[in-house]
């Protein structure tokens, strides 16, 4: 058994990974330059700093360097990208195309424009796996669409989207394509060129590198793309991004995609061999588990299950140890899972994502999400399902619905009296 914490929640943040941090360090206190100044020596190894990262980061989707524009995050990037591209081509038409289940940083960025009466958004539904339909995504296109933002992979439930064929779309369409592709990028294929990809935010802090820095992928050329900026002052980054650049973060950023670059294969079919350990360990001790998402076009890292008449708050403290006296005394160490998207994980909503799928409510509260991450090893995983399966059993017997449901009653015909 594992002595110490066990770290599940990769898709809310990973660890720096410790190459990552010693290539960051000089730039906090030896080349503290600000890339900016470019009048002296210190000015002069920030800018190539950045710009080798800037390199290093274009290299994993296989853009083009000067492409690539900094900013505090993923969350950020959407902002731009959507609200830029409203802004921008007003002229040209003020439709938007989304998917019900992206991240709130592309929903609550496109609620804000209907608000603002500045754009019409076309919010489409998904199947009982999560995915966009592109021939959907086809249909919904007018002559007043400006731009379609469907996300590479969920963070909740890890579907993939068909993003080529989406791309494809909006390029015989001449309609900007963006993609948030925070969950993909170091973890899968991405190509900006291959899949008509026109915008495509990402984030350090997803693939083992700092928080506070991210960037967005503005195509060029074929075509170029404009934007209008969020943030004025200074005209850095193209003019689109005004502030002082994040040097250590920048250098920390591009050091995570270069080693992403290099061991991808690799890192992704271990992740994927420990996820199917623990889903097999699970679903082979446990009845009443459903699988959510899609069970082949997923995150290798990912496994969202629901466990039926279990609540999921309850199993998560049950797991982290923080309400199970027993869990406590006899200091099991805890572990860190999730039950959806680290920024809806605060409200006691079912997932927006799950409903989304037709998962009911009583499910939809029950489920937990694993997120398996490059420091992760067998003996946790097998720490984790053995934990799992013991609080699921435990919780359950204290269920009078589960042990109703054992005995054969359909508890829809339940009549259930009020006191």
């Amino acid at each position: 058994m594992t002595t110490k914490a066990v770290y599940l929640d990769n898709h809310a943040t990973t660890p720096v990974d410790p190459r990552v941090l010693e290539a960051m360090l000089p730039y906090f206190s030896q080349t503290f330059g600000n890339a900016a100044s470019r009048s002296h020596g210190f000015g002069w190894e920030a800018e190539q700093a950045v710009e080798r990262a800037r390199e290093q980061i274009a290299r994993l989707v296989n853009a083009k360097s000067k492409d690539i524009v900094f900013g505090s995050g993923a969350t950020e990037a959407d902002n731009l990208a959507v609200k830029g591209v409203v802004e921008f081509y007003r002229e040209k038409g003020n439709h938007v195309i989304t998917a019900v289940t992206e991240h709130k940083a592309v929903l609550d960025t496109c609620r804000a424009l209907e608000r603002k009466g500045v754009a019409t958004v076309t919010y489409l539904p998904v199947d009982r796996y999560g995915m966009v339909d592109p021939d959907a995504v086809r249909r919904a296109i007018t002559d007043k669409t400006v731009l379609i933002s469907i996300m590479y992979a969920n963070n909740e439930v890890g579907t993939i989207n068909p993003i080529a064929e989406i791309g494809k779309i909006a390029r015989e369409k001449s309609v900007l394509f963006h993609t948030d592709a925070t969950q993909g990028v170091g973890r899968l294929p991405v190509d900006v060129e291959a899949m008509h990809i026109d915008l495509l935010s990402m984030s350090a802090h997803k693939i083992y590198g700092p928080k506070g820095v991210g960037a967005l992928y503005v195509r060029s050329k074929n075509p170029r793309v404009r934007l209008a900026a969020i943030i004025d002052g200074g005209g850095h980054e193209r003019g689109m991004r005004s502030g002082t650049l994040n040097v250590p973060g920048i250098v920390g950023f591009g050091k995570a995609c270069e080693l992403c670059r290099e061991s991808m294969a690799d890192e992704g079919q271990r992740v994927l061999r420990l996820r199917e350990r623990l889903k097999d360990l699970i679903f082979t001790q446990l009845d009443e588990v459903y699988l959510n998402g899609h069970p082949v076009h997923r995150l290798p890292a990912n496994l969202n299950v629901s466990f039926a008449y279990v609540e999921g708050e309850s199993l998560l403290m049950g797991l982290n140890g923080s309400v199970h006296p027993i869990a406590a005394s006899a200091s099991l160490p805890p572990i860190a899972v999730s039950s959806g998207s680290a920024c809806t994980s605060a409200t006691l909503e079912p997932s927006y994502v799950l409903k989304a799928l037709g998962v009911g409510d009583d499910l939809a509260h029950t489920s937990i999400r694993f997120g398996i991450g490059r420091f992760n090893t067998d003996e946790e995983i097998d720490y984790v399902a053995e934990r799992v399966v013991a609080e699921v059993r435990r919780l359950r017997e204290l269920s009078p619905l589960y042990e109703m449901a054992k005995e054969g009653i359909d508890l829809k015909s339940v009549a259930w009296q009020r006191e």
